[in-house]
């Protein structure tokens, strides 16, 4: 013992002499270098340091992230680090509270944190800082200059649901405005601290609006796109986010308001003045006929015929409508010609016109419609002369855009444009130029409006509209002597030998009747069905039965046994001279029904092919409703399977040609006469003058015919 403690006493005098422990004497040498905190974050939130502090909903975390100097980290220092966090603010009374939380060691380059107490006021500034300790030294207060104090406002009452108001569209008000007519709504919340609204038509568009400053008003506008009831959802959204309760505002569109300006332009042979259905009746120049056609399916009994010379117009003597706010303008046309600029319509100023419909015919590019307005021109679509078109341009002044429709679809693109207000004559047949009146139109037009408000899609959809016309159907329920009536009188079908009628079997009781098959055959569709035998068979008319020079439709059922699908076998055509103007045909090779359209009635010409994937014997073995649309307006042609179509199954077909031979149902022309006969069975041969709408397509291959309403 005594030894040890003599051992002792000279170790110590050795370090009082200065000889020490080398780590020891490394350290004492050190200078502590104080820690630092980085990345101020308060969640929900952040570190508002400025003139305004983060607004929040809920009671926030305290985040900061404790650094030390990489030279502090040696041997005989500490490795880890306390945050001290540290809030302040003034009570009602003006008394400063303060309150602070250090948190637990960490190591360096840990994220500490606090979560703060429930009982912190609200709608108090509160101020915020940390410091980091080592366990030598603190660092300096996050709030030191070049820093500051991170600020917060605990918000922990949601804003007072919104009062909405329209003048042009009162609450519970029947009825108010109209469809294409704009309307203001106003939503405004009594909590002053609301920065955002947001609204839902239901049903319709949605978004957000701020108010000019915060707790006050915002407006919208809104169009409304259809008439009856309409419910407008507002919630008010203050600066900490939080939501309030939301208001509904129920109001009532009425109808669509008549056009301001309309001239049907089906006045009787010899007029001297179009009458107007609204506006100012408008006269009419010598080179105007009245009682010429009228575009098929369309609501007009005839047109006016223009002949293109100086005197082919008609004017009135004011504006049809005040180009300076939103409006709309339209007519049906079918130029004579397409090789020539012509005007369709157009409004007067002192200098030019403020705005025109008219056809485009640059030399050495292809002819288009166009819609000007001021200095800005829409161009599209692909006129043809001798085809009709219903053209509608369109300028809104809430959006600032200008649009062009031809037949109900929009073309070219929507472009930015300035109203021109106007008070001269509206001219229909040509425009004011520099030098007078010019690019005179030669052709027929008919059906010319001008309204004051906006033309919604569906309106434009409608106006554009030809409705098909019913050609012939038939069900192929019986025979008589040949042939298979038509469903409403019209032209029978003449039966082939190889074709003819399988009727349904009458009523009978297997176990009563020997001669009452178990499992009976019934017919595809209704009572009967023609049955083909692939080598002769075939039914056919003694004319064609669609134009295919103008839009048509084509609707049938058809079924082949999978084990009779060898080859390609056609169900129905209709021939021109030299070749088939379509083919609706079964490729067994392609596992597909086709259509096939060649582009000129000649041997060889190009073909326009479409398909559908199908079993040829139909998804459930009952056979297949096929329907083949031609879209002369939009130069489109379908082809539908059960009532749908796809990518594959449509296809540009810019002009289709008529076809002069008969409608044939079982057979195609070949080279050396008729071939591709069919082997299966045919039902519910359905043909429209005009194109069918898609929706109306899946109402075809049934006894009765789809409403076209």
């Amino acid at each position: 013992m005594r030894k040890r403690r003599a051992l002792l006493g000279s170790c110590l005098a050795a370090l009082v002499a200065g000889t020490v422990v080398p780590s020891t004497a490394y350290a004492a040498e050190q200078v502590n270098l104080p820690p630092a905190v980085q990345d101020l974050q308060a969640q929900p939130g952040g570190c508002a340091s400025g003139d305004e502090p983060e607004y929040v909903r809920s009671f926030p975390v305290l985040k900061a992230r404790l650094t030390d100097p990489v030279e502090d980290d040696r041997v005989g220092y500490p490795e880890q680090l306390t945050a001290e966090f540290e809030i302040w603010w003034s009570d009602p009374d003006g008394i400063e509270q303060r309150r602070s939380w250090t948190t637990s060691p960490t190591y360096v380059d840990r994220v500490h944190s606090i979560t703060l107490p429930s009982d912190i006021p609200s709608e108090t500034v509160i101020s915020w800082h940390v410091r980091a300790n080592d366990g030598v030294a603190y660092s300096p207060w996050s709030s030191e200059a070049p820093g500051a104090a991170c600020r917060f406002v605990y918000d922990g009452e949601s804003p007072a649901a919104p009062v909405v108001s329209s003048p042009e569209y009162p609450a519970e008000t029947y009825w108010a405005g109209g469809v294409g007519i704009y309307g203001s709504f106003t939503m405004d919340s009594s909590s002053a601290d609301v920065v955002e609204y947001r609204y839902t038509f239901l049903g319709g568009p949605s978004g957000t609006v701020r108010p000019a400053e915060t707790g006050g008003p915002a407006t919208i506008r809104y169009v409304p796109l259809s008439r009856g009831p309409k419910t407008l959802s507002v919630q008010a959204l203050d600066r900490a986010g939080r939501m309030s309760m939301p208001t509904n505002y129920t109001f009532h569109p009425n109808a669509a308001s008549a056009p301001v300006s309309r001239w049907k332009l089906d006045d009787e042979a010899g007029s001297a003045t179009a009458a107007a259905e609204a506006g100012e009746a408008a006269r009419a120049g010598r080179g105007v006929t009245f009682g010429g056609p009228a575009p098929s399916g369309a609501p007009l009994s005839s047109t006016a015929t223009l002949d293109g010379s100086r005197h082919a117009f008609l004017t009135t003597d004011s504006p049809a409508v005040d180009g300076g706010g939103t409006f709309a303008v339209g007519a049906w046309v079918r130029p004579a010609r397409d090789d020539r600029s012509m005007t369709v319509l157009s409004q007067d100023t002192a200098s030019g016109a403020a705005y025109a419909l008219a056809l485009e015919a640059p030399r050495e590019a292809s002819a288009s419609y166009s819609f000007t307005l001021g200095d800005t021109k829409i161009s599209g679509g692909a006129p043809e002369a001798g085809e009709w078109a219903y053209l509608l341009g369109l300028y809104d002044t809430e959006t600032g855009y200008a649009q062009l429709f031809v037949n109900g679809h929009e073309v070219g693109t929507k472009t930015e444009a300035a109203p021109v207000r106007a008070d001269g004559a509206f001219q229909i047949g040509r425009i004011l130029g520099p030098h007078g009146y010019r690019q005179r139109w030669h052709g027929e037009i008919g059906d010319v409006r001008a309204y004051d408000r906006l033309v919604v899609p569906s309106e434009v959809t409608e106006l554009a509209r030809r409705k098909p016309r019913l050609l012939g159907h038939w069900s192929f329920s019986t025979a008589d002597d040949g042939t298979t009536p038509e469903n409403g009188g019209g032209a029978s079908l003449r039966l082939a030998p190889g074709a003819s009628i399988y009727r349904a079997p009458d009523f009978c009781i297997p176990d009563v009747d020997p001669d009452c098959p178990t499992w009976p055959r019934y017919p595809l569709v209704g009572d009967g069905h023609l049955e083909l035998d692939g080598e002769s068979g075939h039914v056919a008319l003694d004319t064609p039965v669609v134009d295919t020079g103008d839009s048509f439709t084509l609707g049938v059922v058809a079924r082949i046994e999978q084990d009779d699908a060898t080859r390609p076998m056609t169900v129905l055509s209709q021939a021109g001279e030299h070749t088939d103007a379509f083919k609706l045909r079964y490729d067994p090779a392609r596992y597909a029904w086709q259509l096939i359209m060649p582009e000129r009635d000649e041997a060889g010409a190009p073909e326009t092919v479409v398909a559908q994937v199908e079993m040829p014997d139909g998804a459930n073995g009952d056979g297949t409703r096929l329907a083949v649309v031609y879209d002369d307006a939009t130069d489109t042609v379908k082809l539908f399977a059960d009532g749908y179509t796809n990518a594959d199954a449509t296809a540009h077909l810019r002009n289709g040609w008529t076809s002069s031979g008969p409608l044939q149902v079982g057979r195609a022309r070949t080279a050396d006469g008729f071939g591709e006969y069919l082997k299966g069975q045919v039902d519910e041969v359905q043909a429209y003058a005009g194109a069918l709408r898609d929706d109306d397509v899946i109402g075809l291959g049934w006894e009765t015919d789809p409403c076209l309403c």
